[in-house]
């Protein structure tokens, strides 16, 4: 875990690695919980039986599901202290070259690419890599932005 002061200690870490996160596994239940909640219940993430002899040969966590694994895994790599909040302002880049089978593992990696001066703090974008266990492709690449408040 990397642990930076302030939004400036964070600042002066532009273009380099912040780090690498904790493995973890993806469940089915997650899976689950993550379709009850979008509404996006097709059977390659659900239908456990049916998925075995689809195209991945089990279930797979939704893509946006993936995306959204990203905070938790950012708590992991680094984290900035002294700071009011940070929020998400958007993505710019958003890829799944890669699907996560249920009860796979997967961890995040992140690199500072760019921050800059906003009123009232800093706005950070962040690449993050989310790898799964055992793959040469990633399961997520994305960049993030979020505002650093003061």
């Amino acid at each position: 875990m990397r642990v930076f002061n302030d939004v400036d200690e964070l600042a002066a870490a532009k273009g380099e690695s912040l780090g690498t996160g904790e493995w973890r596994e993806v469940t089915q239940e997650a899976v689950q919980l993550f379709a009850d909640a979008t509404g996006d219940h097709q059977w390659i993430h659900l239908d456990q039986e049916r998925a075995k002899s689809g195209p991945f040969g089990s279930t797979i966590a939704h893509g946006y599901m993936t995306l959204s694994l990203i905070p938790v895994l950012a708590k992991d790599i680094y984290r900035v202290d002294n700071v009011t909040m940070v929020v998400n302002y958007g993505l710019n880049k958003v890829r799944f070259p890669s699907p996560v089978k249920v009860g796979s593992r997967v961890r995040g990696t992140a690199e500072l690419i760019d921050i800059t001066d906003v009123p009232g703090g800093k706005q950070a974008v962040t690449k993050f890599t989310v790898e799964i266990e055992g793959s040469d492709k990633p399961a997520c690449v994305a960049e993030t932005v979020s505002r650093i408040i003061r």
